[in-house]
């Protein structure tokens, strides 16, 4: 008996449109200020600024009012300064969210710290204006829409409309709480600097006067008594976070992804691949010349600066 070989063609899904209607949270009658900040407090991966957790609410500050919300980054030593308005954007939005930031950096400058502006509406008069302050201030400008989704239920759109711009001659030369390796030996384990140590035979290679500097939020280098962190690393419990600071381009992301190491993003702000090393990959040669390679031009560059 004979089949038929012929393929049947697939059923067409149905797309049906659908008019949204945004909700004006100013206006209206329950959807207030709180019940937003309830919103963010709840699932604060809604303003898409990754993998963050509420550290504080209505925090007060001293001199000043209330901070909305603070948020820190589960990894890394960052924390967020979010300021909400409903309605649209003003001059004391802007002050009050300026002001914050520079109390709580002043408070915690081991932290990498960025102000965040929420608003309804942030017209092109005021982007302008923050877009100034972006040259100088890590600033987040976020514009938040509520949806009607019919039913009873509201859903939330944030759209990043300004984002941070990495500032010239801010890194992480400037001063910065000391650690020692006791510290970071209880934070991650021997194991882990172990291999710290192997990479820093590996920039040795290129400057043998270079050595390791304990701060708190990584370990930098130090050349002739002085930073130079061309590279920063942040041992974990089994791996070490090698962050190299050197302009992405798509041949650097394919030379790492053929080596098999693991990048976990690249820090526009900084200038830096963020890059896991497993204690295994310290074995591979693939996964060490990636490295090397990568350490190398960081450091060329670090040179012509």
């Amino acid at each position: 008996m004979m089949h038929d070989q012929r393929r049947k063609p697939l059923a067409r899904i149905q797309v049906e449109y659908a008019k949204v209607e945004t909700v004006s949270l100013k206006r209206h009658a329950v959807l207030d200020e709180r019940w937003l900040q309830d919103m963010i407090y709840k699932d604060p991966s809604i303003l898409g600024l990754g993998d963050v957790f509420v550290k504080d609410r209505e925090r007060a500050l001293p001199g000043a009012g209330r901070l909305d919300l603070l948020l820190q980054d589960s990894e890394e030593p960052r924390r967020y300064e979010v300021e909400i308005q409903l309605g649209k954007m003003d001059e004391s939005h802007i002050i009050r969210t300026v002001e914050y930031w520079d109390l709580e950096r002043k408070r915690f400058p081991t932290y990498e710290h960025t102000a965040v502006i929420v608003a309804e509406e942030i017209t092109g008069r005021f982007l302008n204006v923050i877009s100034l302050f972006n040259a100088a201030i890590p600033l987040i400008a976020l514009q938040v829409k509520a949806v009607d989704l019919g039913g009873g239920r509201v859903g939330l759109l944030f759209t990043r409309v300004l984002d941070t711009i990495k500032i010239a001659g801010e890194d992480e030369d400037e001063p910065r709480e000391e650690a020692d390796r006791g510290f970071w030996e209880s934070k991650a384990n021997k194991q882990t600097l172990g291999a710290v140590d192997d990479l820093l035979k590996v920039v040795r290679e290129f400057d043998g006067s270079l050595e390791l500097k304990y701060n708190k939020p990584y370990i930098g280098l130090v050349r002739n008594g002085r930073p130079y962190n061309f590279v920063v690393f942040k041992p974990q419990k089994g791996a070490v976070r090698v962050e190299p600071r050197i302009e992405r381009s798509k041949e650097r992301d394919a030379m790492i992804e053929r080596s098999g190491l693991d990048m976990l993003e690249y820090k526009e702000r900084w200038g830096r691949y963020v890059i896991r090393m497993p204690l295994a990959d310290t074995k591979r040669p693939e996964a060490i010349g990636t490295l090397r390679h990568l350490l190398k031009e960081a450091f060329t560059r670090a040179g012509e600066e």
